[in-house]
């Protein structure tokens, strides 16, 4: 007998992952003869809240050792369903639950997870296949054209030295050096990002504020004079349209600068802010303790001080008609990266989506959310991001995790784990525009962590003016490959951090943002993306596929990517070691045969992966 209950395998569940509200589910179980129930066992399933249905299974088969069991169920209502199986032996009472990750067991284990979405829950088209690129402005390309109305206290740097990062003698970082880099910089670069295969950048954040990273804004209309102009943004998303890329912005809602027209602690701004008076307009937005003084803080930093998201003077500011987010979008926005999103309560990113989505159902909105998003609880709510209403999609970064440890020498089988959760807990409306990295701003740089030692406890010291030695570099490189090609084929947007396609080293902030290394690029890596990006875009199986790994040796990690209906399957091979690898080639599906090979070698019917290598080969079902 197989096993009791799988929730991965269509034996025992159809359809795969989360469902749409109203679709039928279909649950099987396995029994042993042996243990022939005093009656029917039941489907146990719930919603957190709310008290368990009881769903009576009835006999389906028997097979050589057991009795197949099954039953039906229709979700009348979206949210994350929780389940388990019970029933009655001899007058015990047993329960099948889950252990490692998917598998059925009897009595110990955790709770199977079900998510259920509206059915009118859609995705936006445009990001779906592409390939989006990371940029933190200050820090990309300079143009060096004049800009106008610099704020004071800005030190301006030379490009490619080291980012400060000491405290002042009152253990206050200001984050005030800037490198330069602004819109025009971009703009310039826009043939470069097309040969990359770039369909969609993303910028942290652009608005007027005052440290270089500007997640301390202190004006939501007004794009930083250093960057350029709002007029420099609507043409930067013109130009970008006629390379086939959208732009989307990071919009920064859980805070402001405490150096803003909002706040207004400094005294920078003609504006009345809340700090000053609380006859202002902007004071009902923020929580005083004592006014002025003792505020309610971001993670307790004074220069950042909350909103209320659900103040109707700030909703209406950031969300209303005329207001922030229809504003950045008449400009050429194609959506919005949402810092903190579970920060941000569930009725400011319900009000958030309706506005966005009323610029155009195309227009998109993408979370951060470090865990699996579809249970993830914040300040002791079940968030609802990824079933209709809120969020389009998330970034990625368990994905990211798994990647990573696999490359570094995770168990094939943890991995897989760790991936096929997410697509099991995710709609696949989310799971093709999921935001896939493997570098961001707020964690060390790739090549650092696959090549050198780990910062993990290191200071500041320790990390700023340390570099890749000529191995390091080389293995960093190598893995770094690996994971990418890896990152290019598993379902969801590959994103790519500005400057790791080059070589760039960096561990954590701030030294994860240093300069766009032009004119010492590492052209072999960026040759490397581009073809990456060539494969990905020629076919529709990386757009929205479905995908299904293959179980070869440990070091070798293979999966396939196709359509139910279609002809064409794609499958894919990477080599996590440093030895050659050979692997079999077997078409994935009956009836399909080898069609073309993208990238690899094949000698009679073997694959042969070189170090750190990987081989993408099409097979087809040939027309009778």
């Amino acid at each position: 007998m197989s096993h009791l209950y799988d929730s991965w395998s269509s034996e025992y569940k159809t359809p795969f992952g989360a469902v749409y509200q109203g679709r039928v589910v279909y649950f099987q179980i396995r029994l042993p003869k042996e243990m022939e129930p005093d009656y029917s066992p039941c489907l146990v399933l719930f919603r957190p809240g709310y008290r368990e249905r009881f769903i009576n299974m009835y006999p389906v088969r028997e097979e050589e050792d057991c009795r197949v069991w099954g039953c039906g169920y229709i979700p009348k209502y979206c949210g994350v369903h929780y389940y388990y199986f019970a029933y009655t032996y001899r007058g015990q009472r047993f329960y099948i639950k889950r252990v490692v990750g998917h598998i059925g067991n009897l009595n110990d284990g955790d709770l199977f997870q079900l998510t259920v979405y509206d059915e009118d829950y859609k995705t936006p088209e445009f990001l779906k296949g592409g390939i989006m690129y990371q940029i933190f402005p200050d820090r990309f390309c300079k143009s060096g054209e004049p800009h106008d109305n610099i704020p004071d206290g800005r030190v301006m740097r030379s490009w490619g030295e080291t980012p400060y990062y000491r405290p002042d003698e009152h253990g206050h970082v200001w984050n005030n050096d800037y490198f330069g880099g602004d819109l025009k910089g971009i703009q310039r670069k826009l043939p470069y990002l097309a040969d990359l295969g770039v369909t969609c950048l993303y910028l942290n954040p652009i608005f007027e504020a005052h440290e270089n990273h500007r997640y301390n804004t202190a004006n939501y209309r007004k794009v930083d004079p250093l960057l350029g102009t709002n007029e420099d943004f609507a043409e930067l998303c013109a130009e970008a349209k006629k390379y086939g890329m959208s732009v989307i912005l990071d919009g920064v809602f859980s805070h402001t600068g405490a150096d803003s027209i909002y706040f207004n602690k400094y005294g920078r701004y003609d504006t009345v802010g809340a700090f000053q008076s609380q006859d202002s307009e902007y004071y009902s937005w923020y929580t005083f303790y004592d006014f002025p003084g003792v505020y309610e803080a971001w993670w307790g930093i004074d220069t950042l001080p909350n909103v209320q998201e659900n103040n109707p003077s700030y909703t209406r500011y950031i969300c209303g008609e005329g207001g922030v987010l229809e504003y950045w979008i008449s400009l050429g926005a194609a959506g919005f990266r949402l810092d903190v999103a579970d920060e941000l309560p569930d009725e400011f990113l319900e009000n958030l989506r309706t506005r966005v989505k009323k610029q155009g159902t195309d227009k998109i909105v993408i979370g951060e959310v470090w865990e699996d998003a579809s249970n993830k609880e914040a300040y002791g709510v079940k968030r609802r991001y990824l079933i209709g209403g809120q969020l389009d999609s998330v970034m990625n970064y368990p994905f990211r995790e798994a990647v990573i440890n696999y490359i570094k020498g995770m168990s094939s089988r943890d991995f897989r784990r760790g991936i096929v959760g997410i697509l099991e807990n995710y709609p696949k409306e989310s799971i093709d525009v999921l935001m896939n990295f493997l570098s961001t701003h707020d964690i060390e740089r790739a090549i650092n962590r696959f090549g050198g030692e780990s910062c993990h406890d290191k200071s500041k010291d320790w990390m700023a003016e340390r570099y890749l030695n000529e191995h390091e570099y080389w293995l960093g490189k190598s893995r770094l490959k690996a994971a990418t090609a890896l990152l290019f084929f598993l379902p969801g947007v590959p994103s790519i951090y500005y400057g790791d396609e080059a070589g760039l080293q960096g561990y954590k902030d701030p030294f994860n943002r240093r300069c766009y290394p032009w004119g010492h690029e590492d052209q072999e890596l960026i040759d490397f993306h581009k073809e990456l990006a060539r494969i990905r875009r020629a076919y529709r199986v990386f757009r929205d596929g479905m995908m299904r790994f293959i179980k070869v040796q440990e070091d070798v990690m293979a999966f396939i990517r196709y359509h139910e209906s279609a002809r064409v399957a794609a499958q894919i091979y990477v080599n996590r070691s440093g030895q050659e690898q050979a692997v079999p080639f077997v078409p994935a599906f009956e009836g399909y045969e080898l069609e073309r090979i993208e990238h690899g070698v094949i000698e009679d019917g073997v694959i042969r992966l070189e170090p750190y290598g990987y081989a993408v080969m099409i097979a087809n079902k040939p027309r009778v």
